[in-house]
């Protein structure tokens, strides 16, 4: 399985932020929409990623407030990405080696998506599931006669 297959049934819908707004209002964002990240763009480039890590570090640091923080202060400017052709067995073990939750997903310089850690799991638990019930259809409509010989012989 690859990155693509996570990103065609998670869809495509993109949130970002520029660097120079104000942390607040992508707090707003990520708050108003339930997401765990903000992919930071600038003109067109990926910049870097803001997460949830990146937010608790910095009003840790302003001793519980954000104030006037502004995105590029405190996101991820080198964050962790992957394409559309990384294969799934890939990913969790980049994402495990760097305790990254999320991942932006580049096809070059262009943003495809972002996949987190729980939409890892969620194919690989999916996967999992089909190749289950699969097997227990194969065994249910087991041949008769191939057990019936295997039993004689």
């Amino acid at each position: 399985m690859k990155v693509s297959d996570i990103l065609h049934v998670k869809g495509s819908t993109l949130y970002t932020i520029t660097p120079e707004e104000p942390l607040a209002d992508a707090l707003r964002t990520m708050a108003g929409l339930d997401i765990g990240s903000l992919v930071v763009m600038n003109h067109g480039e990926l910049a870097g990623i803001l997460t949830f890590r990146e937010v608790i570090q910095a009003v840790v640091r302003n001793g519980g407030t954000i104030g006037t923080t502004v995105v590029h202060s405190v996101m991820d400017d080198f964050p962790l990405t992957c394409t559309p052709e990384t294969e799934l067995d890939e990913v969790r073990r980049m994402m495990l080696q760097r305790h990254a939750r999320y991942l932006p997903v580049m096809n070059q310089r262009t943003l495809m998506g972002v996949i987190s850690f729980y939409d890892v799991a969620k194919a690989v638990v999916d996967s999992q599931d089909f190749e289950n019930r699969m097997l227990k259809a194969y065994i249910r409509d087991w041949p008769v006669e191939d057990t019936e010989a295997a039993k004689a012989g």
